[in-house]
């Protein structure tokens, strides 16, 4: 079985279900007592954030790439940063390592077409739904994407934010994604992303009019998938 390294603490909520996943699915495969091969690597977020809001995005990545570092000196046969809109540097982490980090969007884009999804509307920070380096991402692969209103992308990156990244879990801010989801539904949206890893500890399936495409669930699990291949 191969090491799975983990970029976590972006926010340490989010986190803790990827360790959750990984392990379940390889007890799921391998039963008994097997557990999986994870390094892991929690990075200080409040120190991340700063460099998000100051546009100081080339220090986070080296703040990454510094953690990819220390997992492959670790033995990690891949990596994983857990979190959607630090893939805004994966380039960066990706040349700092000689082992390969797996892209959440390029995995979320092949669960996607597998399921014949053609548009999709994209939940995130204001960083993932509206800048290029996400969606962009998706779009090569053939995907029409679609992203809030203005006021909406304001209220899901305050939610997640000011909520969800300190662990409030709110009913009437999943009433609120429920309302924006339905909203991307009557502008031609087949399904959901919920590109911020912290967005799949609010919504679920039975709060979206939409079928959901949680990026955390779909990473984890194609990082699981790979330890197993020879």
């Amino acid at each position: 079985m191969k090491t799975i390294g983990l970029i976590g603490g972006m926010s340490w909520e989010s986190t803790i279900p990827y360790y959750s996943i990984i392990n379940t699915y390889v007890k799921e495969h391998l039963g008994g007592l097997h557990s999986a091969k994870i390094v892991l690597f929690s990075v200080e977020f409040d120190e991340i954030e700063k460099c998000q809001s100051s546009g100081q995005w080339e220090k986070s990545g080296a703040i990454l790439a510094d953690a990819a570092k220390k997992l492959e000196m670790a033995g990690a046969d891949m990596i994983l940063i857990c979190t959607n809109t630090m893939h805004k540097v994966f380039n960066q982490v990706q040349s700092a390592v000689k082992i390969p980090l797996i892209h959440i969007a390029d995995a979320t884009a092949d669960v996607l077409k597998k399921d014949n999804i053609g548009t999709v509307g994209l939940l995130g920070t204001r960083y993932t739904m509206t800048q290029d380096f996400y969606k962009n991402r998706l779009i090569h692969q053939g995907l029409n994407v679609i992203i809030p209103e203005p006021d909406d992308i304001d209220h899901v990156n305050d939610i997640i934010f000011k909520e969800l990244c300190l662990g409030q879990i709110k009913a009437a801010s999943r009433n609120e994604f429920s309302r924006i989801i339905a909203k991307l539904k009557s502008r031609g949206a087949e399904a959901v992303i919920l590109g911020c890893t912290e967005i799949g500890l609010l919504v679920t399936s039975e709060s979206s009019e939409l079928k959901i495409y949680d990026t955390t669930v779909i990473h984890a699990t194609r990082a699981a998938e790979l330890a197993f291949e020879v």
